[in-house]
């Protein structure tokens, strides 16, 4: 009986502990760019949603987008399509953006749609083309490649994301872009996550990876970073520390950061409800990114 009247102790421990945050954060859009194990291993998947509808059931307004590699490259194969790439960037030809269109404004956004209504909140999937929410251009490498329907985002114009959030709608974004001739672009999603937290003033911008977050020596998960700023991250790009797919992420916090957004975090998506241990805690997780 002891035992059991000391875990329930604990757990009102832990909702004590949450409820500045919860204060704090009441009414906050939190950016979440989802992706990795927490989009694959289905615990986690289940876990993470269910972090997203009790943030939007405290009065948070959760933002969530995602991208899907490995999912594109997977259907790609299915049909007899190489996947090909261009210094880290897919090369999207005019057959390959289809299946990109696809699979992510398909299949992956009405999966994570159906998590979250599964979870008990209400999703709804879009992409940056509805609402012209994501507007850019074609982008054209230093060395003149000709990577497809590859973009770069000019313009954010999130009033629909303001309008699902204040209808009490957990917006679901895939990375798709558009342009003023209603041609479809293929956008880096870590870039996309930056740029619409830029864009609403996030309080917030949360990426979910498979790291720990920044480590000093990659090796080593106990080299943990838990805090940097600009200065730092250029030197550990330059000595390389930083470097393939967590670069666009910090350049992602970065301009978020300049355009007003108050905190950026990269954690690790494989540890259970990592949300809500980032944002309801005073310990956290991962790699706190600031000016």
């Amino acid at each position: 009986m002891q035992e059991r009247m000391q875990e329930f102790i604990q757990k009102a421990a832990v909702l004590i502990e949450a409820l500045p945050y919860i204060r704090e954060f009441e009414g906050k859009t939190v950016v979440i760019k989802y992706g990795g194990a927490a989009m694959t291993h289905p615990r986690l998947r289940r876990s993470t949603m269910e972090d997203v509808v009790l943030m939007k059931f405290v009065g948070m307004n959760p933002v969530i987008v995602h991208g899907g590699g490995p999912a594109i490259n997977k259907r790609l194969e299915q049909l007899g399509v190489q996947p090909n790439f261009h210094k880290g960037l897919r090369i999207t030809d005019d057959e390959t953006i289809e299946i990109v269109e696809m699979v992510l404004s398909g299949t992956i956004n009405k999966e994570i749609v159906s998590l979250i209504n599964s979870a008990g909140g209400i999703a709804v999937g879009i992409s940056g083309k509805d609402g012209n929410l994501l507007h850019a251009k074609k982008i054209i490498p230093e060395d003149g490649a000709d990577l497809g329907w590859v973009g770069e985002i000019e313009r954010v114009h999130y009033k629909v994301i303001n309008v699902l959030c204040a209808a009490g709608m957990i917006p679901v974004i895939a990375p798709l872009a558009t342009d003023p001739e209603g041609r479809t672009w293929n956008v880096n999603a870590d870039t996309a996550a930056g740029e619409i937290a830029a864009a609403l003033v996030a309080e917030k911008l949360v990426f979910l990876t498979d790291t720990p977050g920044i480590l000093r020596d990659p090796g080593n998960p106990d080299s943990l970073i838990r805090q940097l700023g600009y200065k730092e991250i250029m030197e550990l790009i330059d000595q390389g520390v930083i470097s393939g797919g967590m670069i666009p992420k910090v350049e992602a916090c970065l301009r978020a950061l300049d355009y007003g957004v108050a905190k950026t975090h990269i954690v690790d998506g494989r540890v259970p409800h990592a949300l809500l241990l980032e944002i309801f805690t005073d310990q956290g997780l991962g790699t706190l990114v600031v000016d």
